[in-house]
Parts: structure tokens; C-alpha cells; sequence
């Protein structure tokens, strides 16, 4: 309720002097963004957008839970480990490890042995994680 009323105060335009209201999206450099945003759309149950915006070729994924993941050519591909990653919450943590390797990711042990949560990397290398239900989640693995 808050968050409706300060909104409203604001006309939707943002917070404070920021002037910045939401998280648009998350953008993922890739050498294909087409078939990265296949294996993201398919992890998440999303749309997928495909755009032809001024930087090049990029294809967005849309969750339903509202994410937004924007992917965007870049040649180069990154030797690097990611510095930013997603952290994806699972009502069925075994379920959704099997299901995100059937897609194409591999799982990261080298990165973090698997506890509370497991890292992956999709089929560029990005890492995420899948953590495991919350303990008040009554849904069972």
C-alpha cells in the first residue's frame, strides 16, 4: 500500500530525486543472443522478445515473475567470472538443477561445492545460482 501511495504522489515517475522508479532489465553481453535467450526462456517459463535496437542484434526474455533479461551481441567473448549473477530462488531444488542441465547449463562446482544452493553456468559460461526453497516453503522438492 506504501508503495501504491508514493507512486501515485510521484505520478509513477520514480523515488526521491533519483528519478529512477524500477529495475527495467538485467543485461547479458553474448556472442548469440538468440540462442541464449532460447535457454533463459525455457529455464524460466518466459517470453521472448527479439529487438534490432541501435547496438545490434538482441533478443529479451520476460519471466513471469517479472524479470527481464535483455541479451546483447558482443563479439568478444569474457574470460573473466562474472562479477554480477542471478540468484534464482526453486520450489524444487533438485527438480529445477535437473531440468536447468537437460537445458544446456553445467553445473559450477569449482565455483562453490553445492550447500544451499547450486552455481551453474548457461551455455556461454554466465554463472547463476538456483538456492533452495525457503524454510517456511511448505512445497516439497
Amino acid at each position: 500500500m506504501w508503495y501504491s501511495t508514493i507512486m501515485t504522489r510521484l505520478g509513477g515517475r520514480g523515488f526521491g530525486l533519483s528519478g529512477i522508479s524500477v529495475l527495467h532489465a538485467v543485461v547479458v553481453d553474448c556472442r548469440d543472443p538468440f540462442a541464449l535467450a532460447r535457454f533463459w526462456a525455457a529455464l524460466l517459463e518466459g517470453e521472448i522478445e527479439e529487438a534490432e535496437p541501435r547496438g545490434g542484434p538482441c533478443a529479451s526474455v520476460v519471466a513471469p515473475f517479472g524479470l527481464r533479461l535483455d541479451f546483447h551481441l558482443v563479439p568478444e567473448g569474457g574470460a573473466a567470472r562474472n562479477r554480477l549473477h542471478l540468484d534464482l530462488r526453486t520450489t524444487a531444488f533438485h527438480h529445477a538443477v535437473a531440468r536447468a542441465v537437460a537445458l544446456g547449463a553445467t553445473t559450477a562446482d569449482d565455483v562453490h561445492p553445492p550447500d544451499g544452493w547450486q552455481v551453474l553456468r548457461d551455455p556461454e559460461g554466465n554463472e547463476f545460482c538456483l538456492l533452495r526453497p525457503r524454510i517456511d516453503d511448505t512445497s516439497s522438492e
